[in-house]
C-alpha cells in the first residue's frame, strides 16, 4: 500500500486571503460596528480552516488489492478500480473535486468517468499506477 499526499493549495489559499482581507479592510475603514467586523472576521477563518483542512487531510492510496482510495477530508471518499482506469493526464479543469492544488492530472477510468486528483508527485503516482495496470496511458510528459 502507497499513500500520496496532495500537493498543498497555495493559489486557493491565496485567493481566500485575497478575497476577505479587503472587504475586511474596507468595513474596518468603513467604521462599521465591531460586530459586523468580528462576523467577517469569523467567516474568513471558518473559509481558511476548512480549506485548510482539506489540505492537509486530502490523500490518494494505491492499496495492495489493486484499489485506489481517494480521500478528501470527510467529505470525499471513493474507491476506483486501477485495472479500469484507461489514462493518466496533465489537466487545467477548474471543477470541484478532490483536488485541493490547480496543479492537477485527470484519470479516465470505466466507461465515461474522470477524477481530477492533485498528488505531490504526479510522476511516482503515475508509475505506481503502472505497476498495477500497464494498459494506462500515461499522457503526463506530453506536451
Amino acid at each position: 500500500m502507497k499513500v500520496f499526499k496532495s500537493k498543498f493549495g497555495y493559489e486557493i489559499m491565496f485567493f481566500i486571503t485575497v478575497i476577505f482581507v479587503p472587504i475586511l479592510g474596507l468595513i474596518i475603514y468603513l467604521g462599521e460596528p465591531m460586530s459586523e467586523i468580528l462576523f467577517v472576521l469569523a467567516v474568513f477563518l471558518a473559509v481558511y480552516t476548512f480549506f485548510l483542512y482539506l489540505n492537509w487531510t486530502t490523500t490518494y492510496t494505491i492499496t495492495d488489492g489493486g484499489v485506489l482510495k481517494v480521500k478528501c477530508g470527510g467529505l470525499f471518499n471513493q474507491l476506483i478500480d486501477i485495472q479500469k482506469i484507461k489514462s493518466v493526464s496533465k489537466t487545467r479543469n477548474l471543477i470541484s473535486s478532490p483536488a485541493p492544488s490547480l496543479d492537477r492530472i485527470q484519470l479516465t477510468y470505466s466507461k465515461y468517468d474522470i477524477i481530477i486528483i492533485s498528488p505531490e508527485d504526479k510522476n511516482d503516482f503515475a508509475k505506481e499506477l503502472l505497476k498495477v495496470n500497464p494498459k494506462i496511458e500515461n499522457r503526463l510528459n506530453r506536451q
